[in-house]
């Protein structure tokens, strides 16, 4: 039997999306971003229960993995998905988990 592996750039993608799903805090940031437009860093930090700077840096991974964008209003920083698959693959595995 052969079987075909994706590409190199689809697993290269597919193991970004899933270190970035590797940690508890970055996950609840995709769910929340999941489902609001935006959430700037205090609202992040609110959410987790952790200091501004923690949420930040949680943050700051994601958008390096390309996975979150952000736009600047005066003092502060505005987040969301920047593709909307990412939410898509965790609500699946939550759903897979949940049946």
């Amino acid at each position: 039997m052969q079987t075909t592996l994706p590409g190199d750039d689809t697993l290269e993608t597919a193991q970004i999306i899933f270190a970035a799903l590797a940690d508890r805090s970055r996950l609840k940031i995709l769910y929340a971003l999941s489902s609001e437009q935006e959430l700037c860093v205090c609202d992040v930090a609110t959410l987790l229960k952790v200091k501004v700077a923690t949420a930040s840096h949680h943050l700051r991974k994601l958008r390096d993995l390309k996975i979150l964008k952000y736009r600047n209003d005066g003092k502060l920083a505005y987040y969301s998905l920047r593709d909307q698959r990412v939410a898509d693959i965790l609500h699946h595995a939550l759903r897979q988990l949940l049946d």
